[in-house]
């Protein structure tokens, strides 16, 4: 995997040293970053992903060196850094270096790191999810305004839950038992005709991408909910699929007994953000 990263005003080629023994993110998880993408020569919504790189470090407490717009600016000269048309992910990280009085970091000491590597796009074919045992958690128990590292180790060992039991990616609940999203990007279901997806509640990020497909889906005619969504939906659901920054929109071929087919909301849905994507190029 070919990888650059920006660090100190210099790019670096590889897997770069950036944070030592006794920083305060790499103890203590003051770690904020966003990830957005470049393929087919376009990059859909990167001065959205760099604008929320910079708010989840202020609510991490930590204060970036760098507006959204410098930001923007690094990750685009990175880009053109590859060969025209590569599938790449950009991913902007700001941590603390220090801290105040040992658990809270030190906003001053906040440090700026941009990586830019090769990550081929999924190629829409589809994935199998299951129902978690693990849960999101409330903005009174974690940090859940920001994309922060600290989510992810529950993230982490739902997916090794789901791939031990034979699927690729879990379904999550949030506190109350509702549905949440998958553990690596928003979930979305069909019943006749509707295009359904939980509303945000602060158990999980009102994702970009998501965001996006609200406004194409409607602006087409397509009728979208954003409500709380019952488990037991899922097993009468028409489709189901997801929207996130990774792989964009992709949909579901089996949740657990139930084999699935991408149907034609999921297949529009990606359609219209395909569309949208070229045209801002």
């Amino acid at each position: 995997m070919a990888a650059i990263t920006f660090i100190d005003g210099d790019w670096h080629d590889g897997n770069v040293p950036v944070i030592g023994a006794t920083s305060h993110a790499i103890w203590l998880g003051s770690i904020a970053f966003d990830g957005a993408r470049a393929f087919e020569g376009v990059t859909p919504d990167l001065n959205r992903h760099c604008q929320r790189a910079v708010n989840s470090a202020t609510a991490m407490h930590l204060n970036s060196p760098l507006s959204a717009e410098e930001i923007e600016a690094v990750a685009r000269d990175g880009i053109a850094r590859f060969p025209d048309g590569a599938e790449l992910y950009i991913r902007p990280m700001l941590y603390a270096d220090a801290g105040i009085s040992l658990l809270a970091p030190d906003p001053g000491s906040t440090r700026f790191v941009l990586t830019v590597f090769e990550a081929p796009m999924p190629t829409g074919e589809g994935f199998t999810c299951c129902l978690s045992p693990y849960r999101r958690p409330g903005p009174e128990t974690a940090p859940t305004d920001a994309k922060a590292s600290c989510h992810y180790p529950n993230s982490s060992r739902a997916i090794i839950d789901a791939r031990d039991r034979g699927f690729q990616n879990p379904v999550m609940r949030d506190g109350f038992g509702h549905v949440a999203e998958f553990a690596t990007a928003n979930i979305w279901i069909v019943k006749d005709g509707v295009a359904i997806t939980p509303v945000p509640n602060g158990s999980f990020l009102n994702g970009i991408t998501r965001q996006r497909l609200i406004g194409l889906m409607r602006d087409d005619g397509i009728e979208v909910e954003e409500r709380t969504v019952e488990v037991g939906e899922l097993d009468g659901a028409d489709e189901i699929f997801n929207s996130g920054n990774y792989g964009k929109v992709q949909p579901v071929t089996q949740y657990e007994d139930r084999q699935l087919q991408a149907g034609p909301i999921y297949r529009r849905a990606r359609e219209l953000y395909w569309d949208f994507a070229h045209s801002r190029r």
